[in-house]
């Protein structure tokens, strides 16, 4: 555009910054907003827009509350941007602080705050803000959904997780999303609600790996290892294909039944079948099942075969095994 000497305007500055932020070239960006500044494009709403994402992406919180600060209207996106990138920073305070200052909120800027509450561990105040979302008649969406239920599970509240799950069934919701099925498994496995969760994965019009991942682990978690194992079954002969967590989650059901031979070979069959290079969290598993069933040679054995360093983890479940089967020998050379 220069060597054509075609000037540039608004829609040449939006998407010029869309892209130093995706990027998160903050210098090269920095040399953009000095020609947006020069030329006067500043007080375009896209532009501006863009002149915070751009800075809120890259980290640079204090950039993006100059111009912020500058803007004499803000629209709802520019609020939550700014709470975003707060809270993503670690800043939950400031962030929560300007979610109070919204004249007028979106179903988006609940939704941040909740996320930003929920990751934070904060989740008696995510709850105090679902709380206040819906008296305010905003209606939960997907993502309101897939992040309170985890907030529910850990509060031990489940009458509002139930209620959700009524509110989802009602609105559609996991008959359109898949992830809100999966999060009402989780939900009802962490809550040991195991009728519930058949109930949900029966009624699921569509499921994908995370659906049955989360039904084995739940099970697995709960110790019914049996239908774990069962439902794994199931899920291969239905051509589904398994991932990593899949066989973290059936491996630990092998744990917890104590069943050596079946874990060996699901754990061989990772690679063979499926093309899966264990993980640390396999070889856990492994290291697991085999030193309670009194195999703490071949735990060992099997630490020294990986091709990662071991972690403290792995050592001490070993020397737990030791303990449990009084081979103090072999816990003295670990």
């Amino acid at each position: 555009m220069k060597k054509r000497r075609i000037w540039p305007d608004q829609f040449t500055f939006a998407p010029l910054l869309k892209s130093c932020s995706n990027l998160c070239d903050v210098n090269f960006g920095k040399t953009v907003h000095a020609q947006v500044l020069s030329l006067g494009f500043h007080c375009f709403r896209a532009v501006r827009i863009g002149l915070v994402e751009l800075y809120v992406n890259c980290g640079k919180l204090d950039d993006a509350k100059k111009v912020f600060d500058e803007m004499r209207e803000r629209d709802v996106i520019v609020w939550n941007l700014m709470i975003s990138g707060y809270c993503k920073n670690g800043n939950v305070d400031m962030g929560y602080n300007l979610f109070k200052e919204i004249g007028e909120r979106s179903i988006v800027s609940w939704n941040t705050m909740l996320s930003c509450l929920s990751k934070s561990e904060r989740e008696g105040e995510a709850l105090k803000v679902f709380h206040e979302m819906c008296h305010n008649g905003f209606e939960p969406d997907e993502a309101t959904v897939v992040t309170m239920l985890p907030v529910c599970a850990r509060l031990g509240e489940d009458d509002v997780g139930q209620w959700i799950h009524s509110y989802a069934k009602s609105d559609k919701l996991y008959e359109k999303h898949v992830s809100v099925g999966n999060s009402l498994v989780n939900f009802y496995c962490k809550r040991g609600l195991l009728d519930a969760v058949f109930t949900v994965f029966n009624d699921m019009p569509l499921r994908n790996v995370v659906s049955w991942n989360a039904m084995i682990s739940g099970l697995a978690f709960n110790g019914r290892v049996e239908e774990g194992l069962a439902l794994f079954d199931e899920m291969i002969k239905n051509g589904l294909t398994p991932n990593e967590s899949t066989f973290v989650g059936v491996l630990t059901c092998c744990v917890h039944s104590w069943l050596i031979q079946r874990g060996k070979d699901l754990f061989s069959s990772m690679v063979s079948n499926h093309q899966i290079k264990p993980k640390l969290k396999h070889y856990g598993c492994m290291v697991d099942l085999l030193g309670h069933g009194g195999s703490v040679k071949e735990a060992y054995e099997l630490i020294l075969s990986m091709p990662m360093k071991p972690n403290v983890a792995l050592w001490g479940a070993l020397l737990s095994s030791c303990h449990n089967h009084d081979t103090f020998e072999s816990a003295r050379w670990i």
